[in-house]
């Protein structure tokens, strides 16, 4: 085996650990998305983000 296949196994198993939860409780992707009609005329919200049991990132855009 070359020192190529062995770097993509270790990747490859690194990612399945972490996307499976065996070091801890999973992320769990969010998203939002609204529309607000006002004297303003209309507005669009979204946000992304991430949730870890009590934490939460997200990203307005």
């Amino acid at each position: 085996m070359t020192g190529m296949n062995r770097s993509a196994i270790a990747l490859m198993t690194l990612l399945a650990l972490g996307a499976c939860g065996v070091d801890g409780e999973p992320l769990r992707p969010a998203a939002n998305a609204g529309i607000t009609i006002g004297p303003g005329g209309v507005r669009t919200t979204a946000s992304v983000g991430v949730d870890a049991g009590n934490a939460s990132v997200r990203v307005g855009l």
